[in-house]
């Protein structure tokens, strides 16, 4: 990897932006003055928006997301962006090549031409940019200069051990983005804050009735939070990239009191860490989304999938296990499980209510003990799912699953089901490993809504649950034919839906019990003579015969599937 170009001394220019926003990005048609130009600003240019004579851009870098190159209205763009002193305009690409003509017009003037490679989004282009331009303004502190662009955890050790304290650096919602290595024992509300990924509700809304957030938003300074008889010492700082608050930076004693410039650290972090944190919410999570569609192509087996396994960084040897974890919210546990695809995110059994904000922080905090806990694990979310591509390592598949339903408990209303799959050889067995996983989740799912009281968190592995494993494997099978069919089971149960009679279930009972009428009849609370007299008039109203082995094995069969129907 090559190394970034240190800022320009003279300020920002735009051969410093080109070489940030990486190449294939931007295609340069004509520099009059040369790259190495200064760059104030970029900013997006309205074509359609009318402008006087005095509109001025001096120095601006212009996006036209509405101009294309082979348009008519290019020239007159170009034209209108060189009297306004801007450094550079930037086109869209067209059907055809940019006439000749246009690149003359460029020629005769100051400002350079730009076009945008086809298939990068503008919203993409605008956010490297600024992110350049940011990175290119911001002057680092020591230990600061060579840090990879981007690298969050980087930069919180490195301000750690400026500060002397631990570092948390967090968005405006209070979430965590990073945080510095555990060198000495943390405070309670440290831990709490980095196992949850964001600061405790209660504690935001402490520190927002004591006016801290309003100091700590509105100042440019360093805002101090004293110790007290529960917490150390904490100081914070806005992170800001123009107007916009993009963050903070909090230190705190770690056992140890903070260094004597610790705030003046502060400061200078506060501006080295600019663009970083533009880095973050723009190219950070599209990296985040490619890396995540890099595991989903090696779990589904897509074409591609060893060169997804280079750049994940797994090694091409096994063996490997997959887990996956499921999340419900328990204020809505979702409708019955039947057959259902196979692939990541296509398990329409997780509630959609899984995939709001609670749902959310609980794929987030599981994700996290999975990177804690397994190491060399990559991780990919689907829907209220996490999937998880490990390592194996010898028989302690089930620890993580464990802690992730333990770590679960910690959020209300959330159940999640955790299931690890069979081991996969190499990277080749890794969809069958998923397959595997996700109907231990099925299995753990069907478990909770069978057993009719409040769902709790569940983990399992394949080797435990093999039996029920098999048995969803021949019903997802079986479902189909069964549906076209008309028979005695199929009489009896829609006898059931339609007049709210129980025979279905009372056969239920007594196959499950294999044949122990009391033992049924309490499952069912009634009375034996009851149950008998049901299994009588199943058998004289539909033909349903549990003394035939024939019947009761289609019996079996046709009330799990009905159950999978509601």
């Amino acid at each position: 990897m090559e190394p970034e170009p240190t800022p320009h001394p003279g300020g920002p220019t735009l051969a410093h932006l080109l070489t940030l926003a990486g190449p294939g990005m931007l295609d340069v048609v004509a520099a009059p003055l040369g790259t190495d130009v200064p760059v104030a600003d970029v900013v997006v240019h309205d074509v359609g928006e009318d402008r006087d004579d005095d509109w001025a851009a001096p120095g601006h870098v212009l996006l036209t997301p509405g101009t294309s190159a082979d348009s008519p209205e290019a020239a007159d763009v170009l034209r209108a962006a060189d009297r306004a002193g801007a450094t550079a305009v930037v086109l869209r690409s067209g059907a055809r090549r940019p006439p000749a003509a246009l690149a003359a017009v460029a020629a005769r003037g100051r400002t350079a031409l730009l076009l945008r490679a086809p298939g990068t989004d503008w919203t993409e282009v605008l956010g490297r940019l600024r992110t350049a331009l940011a990175h290119s303004g911001a002057a680092a502190p020591a230990g600061m200069a060579g840090l990879r662009l981007g690298d969050l955890a980087g930069l919180a050790n490195t301000v750690a051990d400026l500060v002397g304290g631990a570092i948390t650096i967090e968005d405006p919602r209070s979430r965590v983005l990073a945080y510095s290595r555990l060198e000495h024992a943390a405070d309670p509300l440290r831990l709490l804050t980095i196992l949850g990924q964001e600061v405790p509700r209660w504690r935001v809304a402490e520190l927002r009735e004591r006016g801290f957030f309003t100091a700590l938003w509105s100042s440019g300074d360093v805002v101090r939070l004293p110790a007290d008889d529960r917490y150390a010492e904490r100081l914070a700082i806005a992170v800001r990239h123009g107007g916009e608050v993009l963050g903070s930076i909090w230190a705190a004693a770690d056992g140890r009191p903070l260094a004597e410039d610790a705030a003046a650290a502060l400061r200078a972090a506060a501006r080295a860490a600019a663009p970083h944190l533009v880095h973050h919410e723009t190219w950070g999570r599209e990296e985040a989304g490619r890396r995540e569609q890099a595991v989903k192509d090696l779990l589904e087996g897509r074409p591609g999938a060893q060169q997804a396994a280079r750049g994940l960084g797994v090694a091409p040897e096994g063996p490997y296990t997959v887990l996956v974890a499921e999340v419900h919210d328990t204020r809505n546990p979702g409708g019955p499980a039947g057959p259902r695809p196979s692939g990541p995110g296509a398990a329409s059994g997780a509630p959609a209510a899984a995939t709001d904000t609670t749902g959310h922080r609980v794929l987030d905090l599981l994700a996290l003990q999975a990177a804690a806990y397994l190491p060399g694990c990559v991780s990919a979310r689907s829907g209220g799912r996490l999937f998880v591509l490990t390592p194996a390592a010898g028989g302690a598949e089930a620890d993580p699953a464990r802690r992730m339903v333990a770590a679960a408990r910690s959020v209300p209303h959330s159940v999640v089901f955790a299931g690890v799959g069979q081991r996969a050889a190499d990277l080749s067995e890794l969809p069958a490993s998923r397959a595997s996983a996700e109907l231990v989740v099925r299995v753990l799912r069907e478990r909770a809504a069978a057993g009719g009281g409040p769902w709790t968190s569940a983990s399992a592995l394949h080797r435990d649950v093999v039996s029920e494993v098999a048995l969803l494997r021949v019903l997802d099978s079986v479902e189909p034919t069964w549906q076209e069919m008309n028979g005695p089971v199929h009489a009896m149960v829609a006898h059931d839906r339609t007049h709210g009679s129980a025979y279905g279930a009372s056969v239920a009972a007594f196959l499950d019990a294999f044949g122990d009428t009391r033992a049924a009849a309490r499952g069912l609370n009634v009375h034996p003579n009851t149950l008998r007299y049901r299994l009588r008039r199943a058998r004289e109203l539909f033909g349903v015969d549990v003394g035939d082995p024939v019947g009761r094995l289609l019996a079996g069969l046709g009330l799990r599937l009905a159950r999978r129907g509601g």
